[in-house]
């Protein structure tokens, strides 16, 4: 007797706002860079809130010469803010993994031309960095491989100037078993309050499995404290979202 064995099929779902998703293989191409703005808006408490807290903490170090990375820039919006709040002669550099999201920001560049912005589609881990005065990496570094996360942030210390800052917001994993669910409860009832129905939530969650990887909170300060830094501190904390701000 003979038998054949049939591949699951892939079936793709919705994770709210357009964007489409299937298990365990979400990604920032596809759908996402059309609805990315208005998802992420919304499915991240406090998104834009986070990004003034960042634009009034680069006062504090970037300069008439700088040169400032955000790593993961999607869309560009965060660096483009950055970029008009400073003076023109700093440079501002956004890299992206996603040549869509690439495409979207600098055609978002248009109106206006901003010549001291640019946005590049290249990999972090691998990407020449210029020592540099201000680095911002704006939920991003919990969809790096746990593997290589500690040697990306040993690469973002050894590329700042002395007195420079890194700021990194995450999504964070509670510290134990209990907290973590209760954290994931309130979460979900944040997603239904913004209107996304269980089976869209359910969906994004599914297709995140193995993509999205957070560490707790003290996880995170371990691994910016091995790679050198000493000065670190947070500066939002809503639910499992947390902004570290360490200085060189």
């Amino acid at each position: 007797m003979s038998s054949s064995l049939t591949p699951p099929t892939v079936s793709n779902e919705t994770a709210g706002d357009g964007v489409e998703c299937s298990n365990a293989s979400w990604t920032f191409g596809g759908t996402t860079p059309q609805h990315f703005d208005s998802h992420v808006s919304k499915s991240v408490p406090h998104y834009k809130d986070g990004h003034s807290i960042v634009l009034s903490l680069s006062d504090f170090f970037v300069k008439h010469d700088s040169t400032c990375y955000e790593l993961g820039s999607s869309t560009g919006t965060l660096t483009r803010q950055l970029a008009l709040r400073h003076c023109s002669s700093t440079n501002w550099v956004g890299i992206d993994l996603e040549p869509a999201m690439t495409l979207k920001a600098n055609d978002h560049l248009c109106a206006p031309k901003q010549d001291n912005v640019s946005f590049i589609t290249d990999d972090i881990l691998t990407f020449p960095f210029a020592k540099s005065d201000l680095i911002v990496a704006y939920y991003t570094i919990q969809f790096v491989h746990p593997r290589a996360r500690q040697l990306l942030i040993d690469r973002i210390y050894e590329s700042l100037n002395w007195g420079g800052a890194f700021i990194m917001f995450e999504k964070v994993r509670g510290p134990d078993a209990r907290f973590q669910d209760i954290l994931n409860s309130l979460y979900i009832d944040y997603k239904l309050d913004q209107g996304y129905s269980a089976d869209e939530i359910l969906a994004k969650s599914r297709s995140l499995k193995g993509v999205l990887e957070p560490f707790s909170t003290s996880g995170n300060i371990d691994m910016l404290s091995r790679s050198g830094f000493k000065d670190i501190t947070s500066v939002f904390k809503y639910i499992c979202f947390e902004g570290f701000f360490c200085i060189k």
